[in-house]
């Protein structure tokens, strides 16, 4: 039996969270200036990466991180500053000179641009933290009135559906950024990488707080 409260409120959940409109500028941000081909595999690493780290964690995260020693707040503070190191560079266009000398260097798409797909659109931007803890606890918590196994499925259902609505939202940004000229997405790209910087501030500040308090 398919548990349909479970699965709408994970799925409203998740969405907040991932927030699929929000990771979109920031993926079209990151692929500007490469080829659609190098995008839209990307996207599809991205999201398939994600979607590995998640449904993986989901069953056994609980059980890896107890035998590593690790908690969720170390790997907020982790993230958090590689995250603030890609907001400085987005700030100061140093993703945008590398590409520019390159494509100066490469007319050709035989080219060797970034793999943005790890690491930062897979985690932290996708499978963060937050992310994480929020299929740890809802995974933790189903209702006694209901079975363990249809709980579960209809979490990890809802969790697919919001990667497939954050494929679609990636797929679709890059010719919606193109449409939009060179000097709206340059000041996007500063704006974003400050937001970035803020989100990876955050991370760190409640990774200490969870450590320390």
């Amino acid at each position: 039996m398919f548990e349909t409260a479970i699965f709408i409120s994970a799925f409203t959940t998740l969405f907040v969270i991932i927030d699929p409109p929000g990771c979109a500028p920031i993926f079209a941000t990151l692929t500007k200036g490469t080829s659609r081909k190098h995008q839209r595999t990307m996207a599809f690493k991205s999201v398939g990466i994600a979607a590995f780290i998640l449904i993986s964690f989901a069953f056994v995260g609980e059980w890896l991180f107890a035998k590593l020693g690790i908690s969720l707040d170390a790997l907020r503070i982790a993230g958090g500053i590689m995250l603030f190191i890609i907001g400085l560079n987005m700030v100061f266009e140093k993703r945008t000179e590398k590409r520019e000398d390159r494509a100066e260097e490469m007319l050709e798409e035989t080219e060797d641009p970034e793999d943005i797909s790890v690491f930062p659109m897979g985690i932290p931007m996708i499978a963060g933290p937050g992310t994480m803890a929020t299929l740890l606890i809802m995974m933790k918590s189903l209702p006694d009135t209901i079975s363990a196994h249809a709980g579960q499925i209809a979490i990890v259902s809802a969790l697919v559906a919001v990667l497939i609505i954050t494929l679609v939202t990636f797929l679709i940004a890059g010719p919606l950024m193109k449409l939009m000229g060179k000097s709206f997405t340059d000041i996007l790209t500063r704006v974003l990488g400050v937001l970035l910087a803020t989100l990876a501030s955050q991370f760190i500040i409640d990774g200490v707080k969870g450590a320390l308090f």
